[in-house]
C-alpha cells in the first residue's frame, strides 16, 4: 500500500488512513494526513493540495523555519495553526558519524514529549474539533516532530504499536529526496550525520518504551502531561475511526477543546 500522496516538490505527504484502531475499528482515509513542510507548495502542487479539501494544517515548526521558508499559503477555509512543540534546536545535520541514530532520536522525541506539552495538548484539541477535518500537521521533513504527533494520536486511537512504527518508517521512501533538499541548500556539501533523513524503526521503538517506562503507557503519558481524559479520546476517535460495524457516523462534535 502506497501512502504517500504525489507531488512534485512535497516528499513525505501522505494519508494515515486505514490502521485497525478502536474495537477494530480503522482510521478513516482523507480525513488525517502527515506531511513535509507545506510552504514548499505552489503551482500544480497548490492546486493538487486544494483538491484534497484540507480545513486544517497544524504547523509544527519554529517561528524562524517558517520565517525562512514559508508557510501554507492562505485559502478561503483553510485554518492555520501554528504549534512549535520543540523548544531545544539541534542540527542533526551537523552530527558526527558516531552517533547512533536511533537512541539519539528517540532521546530527542522524549524531550519534545515533555517540553511541548502546551503545544500538543492544543494539537488534540484542534483534531477533536468537529469541523477541523480533513487535517494535515507538518514540520520541515515531515519525520521528527510530525513522527511524534502522529504516533501520539494514532495510540490515542487505539492503533497498535507495530503499526505506529511502520507508519514512522514510511519516510524512508522519501529519504533521497529530502537529502536533495538539503543538499540543494547546502552547495557543495554532505551531511555530516549518516542519520540525516533516516527513519529506521528503532528510533519510534525506543521513544515508545521510553514513554511506557516512565509512565505506564502512552495513554498514561497523555493523561499525565496534557490532561487528555476520557471525554478527549472518544471525541478523538468519533473524529478520526470509522464507525462501529452496522453504525452510523457519529454526529459531529462541536465541543471547544483549549489547552
Amino acid at each position: 500500500m502506497n501512502r504517500h500522496i504525489a507531488f512534485d516538490r512535497l516528499h513525505n505527504f501522505r494519508d494515515m488512513g486505514g490502521y485497525g484502531g478502536d474495537d477494530g475499528r480503522p482510521v478513516r482515509w482523507g480525513r488525517l494526513y502527515r506531511s513535509d513542510s507545506l510552504g514548499k507548495l505552489r503551482g500544480e502542487d497548490w492546486e493538487r493540495f486544494l483538491d484534497l479539501g484540507v480545513r486544517t494544517v497544524i504547523d509544527l515548526r519554529y517561528d524562524w523555519e517558517i520565517a525562512a521558508k514559508g508557510r501554507v499559503p492562505d485559502a478561503p477555509g483553510l485554518r492555520y495553526h501554528h504549534l512549535s512543540i520543540e523548544h531545544r534546536p539541534y542540527d542533526q545535520a551537523a552530527l558526527g558519524p558516531d552517533v547512533e541514530t536511533g537512541r539519539y532520536l528517540a532521546d530527542r522525541y522524549a524531550e519534545v514529549a515533555h517540553d511541548g506539552v502546551a503545544e500538543l495538548r492544543r494539537a488534540l484539541g484542534v483534531l477533536v474539533a468537529g469541523d477541523s477535518a480533513p487535517v494535515v500537521f507538518h514540520c520541515a521533513s515531515g519525520k521528527d516532530r510530525t513522527g511524534l504527533l502522529a504516533a501520539l494520536v494514532l495510540s490515542l486511537l487505539g492503533v497498535a504499536e507495530d503499526d505506529i512504527i511502520a507508519d514512522f518508517t514510511l519516510t524512508e521512501l522519501a529519504t533521497e529526496r529530502l537529502l536533495a533538499d538539503w543538499r540543494a541548500d547546502h552547495a557543495g556539501q554532505e551531511p555530516a550525520w549518516p542519520g540525516y533523513g533516516r527513519a529506521p524503526a528503532d528510533v519510534m521503538r525506543f521513544f515508545l518504551a521510553d514513554l511506557a517506562t516512565t509512565h505506564g503507557s502512552v495513554r498514561q503519558y497523555a493523561a499525565e502531561l496534557l490532561r487528555v481524559d476520557d471525554e478527549l479520546v472518544a471525541a478523538l476517535r468519533e473524529n478520526l475511526l470509522e464507525p462501529a460495524r452496522g453504525g452510523q457516523p457519529a454526529e459531529r462534535s462541536t465541543t471547544a477543546w483549549s489547552a
